[in-house]
C-alpha cells in the first residue's frame, strides 16, 4: 500500500485523516505545517501528500509550489473549507490533483486517494517505458475457449493502423489487452502511453491529453508536453473513454479525423502520428441515445471493436492467473511461492467474480502476504468471495505456520486460533487496553497512542452510545 503524507495543523484533522487511510492499509505520516511536511519528503518516499489550504505560516498553495520543485509529479489533494473553493480551484490549476470540501465522508476521500494513486503509478509506469523506449512484455491468459477468440482478434488487430474499441466490465483487463496489441504492432518500438479518463478533473484533462503553452492558464509556469505528443510513433490507450466530457468528445474527434491538434494556449497546429486505443464498461450506444457521447466519436473509436469477457464465462483461466498473482506478490516481498489449495482451488472457480481479475488479484496479493504457509486452505480465501460486495467487514484469517518443536506461540490467542478479528475490534481493543494500563488517564493514554486526546474522547463516547463498553469508561 501507499505511504500518504498528511499535513494540517489541528491534530484532530490529522488523527481522523490517518485513521481513515490506516483503514484502507496505507502508511501515514502526519506533518503539521510546511515545513516539517517538506522535511519529511527530504528524508522519506512519499506517494501521496494530502494537505490543508488554509494553515498559518506556509499555507497549501505554497507547499504544492515548493513540491512542485522537488518532485512536478507528486500528486497532492487539497482539503478545503466551502469558502476557499475558487483558490482550491487555483491550487490545481498550478498541478493540485484533486481537493475535497469540508467536512467530508471516509469514503469520499478514500476515492479521491485511490484515483489519484491510480493516476500517479500510471505516470510513472509511462515515465519509465517511454525512457525504455519499449513496453514490458504482456502474456494473455488463454486457456478458456472465450479467450482464445479473444487473442485471436488481437493478433488481427495488431497487425493493422486502425483505431479500437476495447469493451467489457470493469477488471477484465483491458489495459493488458491494449499492451498486448502494442507490443505486437508495428509500433512497439514507439513507446506505450495510457491516460485514464475518468481519474482527471474536466479543466486538467485538455491539458494531460493535448499539453499547454507557459502562461496559457493560472499556474502554467512552463510548457508541457500532452500525451498525443509524446505517444506520437506509438500508440496512446484513452482508458474509460466514455467519461469524457462532450467538449473534450469533439476536440478528440478532430484529432482521430485529421491527426493534428493544439497545445492549450497555442494557436499552431501539431501532426501526430499516434494510434488509439480506447477502452471502456459502459455501453456506448446506450450513452450516444441518451446524448452523452458523439455519435460520429463512436463510429470513428469502433473501426475494430474488441469485447472481452468476464471471468466467470472463462473459469479455465482462474487458476492459472491465480497460480501468477500468487507467485508475482511473494516474488516481491523475497518469499517462498505458495501453492493453492485444492479446497482453495474449487472456492475459486466456484465465485462468481464481480469485480472480474482486478478482484482475483487483489485476493492473491492478500492471501500472499497474510498466509504464511507453503499452501493456501480454502478457509482463507472463502470469507473474502463475496463479503465485501454486501458492504459487510469480512474478518481477516492469518495462516501462520507453526514453529519446529514448539506447541505454544507468543502470538495473540485470536492469531492462532484462526479466530478473525476486523481492524476496528482491533482498534478498539488496543485503545482500551491501553487505557486500563495507563490507570484511566486519557492524556497519558492518548501520548502512549500517539493520536489527540479529543480523538481518544469521541472514540469513547461512540463506543458508549453504542453499548460496547461501560459507561463509567
Amino acid at each position: 500500500m501507499a505511504r500518504i503524507l498528511v499535513v494540517d495543523d489541528k491534530e484532530v484533522v490529522r488523527d481522523g485523516v490517518g485513521l481513515t487511510l490506516a483503514r484502507s492499509g496505507h502508511g501515514v505520516c502526519p506533518a503539521s505545517d510546511g515545513a516539517s511536511a517538506l522535511e519529511q519528503l527530504d528524508k522519506r518516499k512519499v506517494d501521496l501528500v494530502i494537505t490543508d489550504l488554509s494553515m498559518p505560516g506556509m499555507d497549501g498553495l505554497e507547499l504544492l509550489h515548493a513540491i512542485r520543485e522537488r518532485d512536478e509529479h507528486m500528486p497532492v489533494i487539497l482539503m478545503t473549507a466551502y469558502g476557499s473553493i475558487e483558490k482550491a480551484v487555483e491550487a490545481m490549476r498550478a498541478g493540485a490533483w484533486d481537493f475535497v470540501t469540508k467536512p467530508f465522508h471516509g469514503d469520499e476521500l478514500q476515492l479521491a486517494v485511490s484515483r489519484a494513486l491510480e493516476h500517479g503509478a500510471m505516470r510513472k509506469e509511462n515515465q519509465t517505458l517511454r525512457a525504455a523506449g519499449q513496453s514490458e512484455e504482456v502474456d494473455m491468459v488463454a486457456s478458456a475457449p472465450a479467450m482464445q477468440n479473444v487473442v485471436a482478434q488481437l493478433e488481427v488487430i495488431a497487425e493493422a493502423n486502425a483505431d479500437v474499441l476495447l469493451t467489457g466490465e470493469s477488471g477484465v483487463g483491458k489495459e493488458v489487452a491494449a499492451k498486448w496489441i502494442h507490443e505486437h504492432s508495428p509500433r512497439k518500438d514507439g513507446g506505450f502511453l495510457a491516460v485514464n479518463c475518468a481519474a482527471l478533473p474536466g479543466p486538467l484533462l485538455e491539458s494531460e491529453l493535448f499539453g499547454h503553452e507557459k502562461g496559457a492558464f493560472t499556474g502554467a509556469a512552463e510548457r508541457r508536453l500532452g500525451r498525443f505528443e509524446l505517444a506520437d510513433g506509438g500508440t496512446l490507450l484513452l482508458d474509460e473513454i466514455g467519461e469524457l466530457d462532450l467538449a473534450l468528445q469533439s476536440k478528440l474527434l478532430r484529432v482521430l479525423q485529421e491527426r493534428t491538434f493544439e497545445r492549450v494556449g497555442a494557436s499552431r497546429s501539431i501532426r501526430t502520428d499516434v494510434r488509439v486505443i480506447a477502452a471502456t464498461n459502459r455501453d456506448l450506444a446506450a450513452e450516444v441515445r441518451a446524448g452523452r457521447f458523439r455519435e460520429d466519436l463512436l463510429y470513428r473509436l469502433n473501426v475494430l471493436p474488441v469485447h472481452l469477457p468476464p471471468l466467470r464465462d472463462r473459469r479455465e483461466d482462474i487458476i492459472v492467473l491465480a497460480d501468477r498473482f500468487l507467485a508475482a506478490a511473494a516474488r516481491r516481498d523475497g518469499r517462498a511461492v505458495p501453492s493453492l489449495a485444492e479446497d482453495a482451488q474449487h472456492a475459486l472457480v466456484s465465485y462468481n467474480w464481480p469485480g472480474n481479475v482486478r478482484e482475483l488479484r487483489n485476493i492473491c496479493e492478500r492471501a500472499a502476504v497474510l498466509c504464511r504457509s507453503t499452501e493456501v486452505p480454502g478457509r482463507v480465501v472463502a470469507p473474502w468471495l463475496g463479503g465485501s460486495s454486501s458492504g459487510e467487514e469480512v474478518a481477516v484469517e492469518i495462516e501462520i505456520p507453526a514453529a519446529a518443536g514448539s506447541e505454544s506461540s507468543s502470538l495473540p490467542t485470536w492469531v492462532c486460533d484462526g479466530q478473525g478479528k476486523t481492524l476496528e475490534v482491533l482498534e478498539r481493543e488496543t485503545i482500551l487496553a491501553t487505557l486500563e494500563a495507563c490507570g484511566g488517564h486519557r492524556q497519558n493514554t492518548a501520548r502512549a497512542l500517539r493520536i489527540g486526546v479529543r480523538t481518544l474522547g469521541l472514540k469513547l463516547r461512540k463506543w458508549k452510545d453504542e453499548g460496547l463498553i461501560a459507561q463509567d469508561r
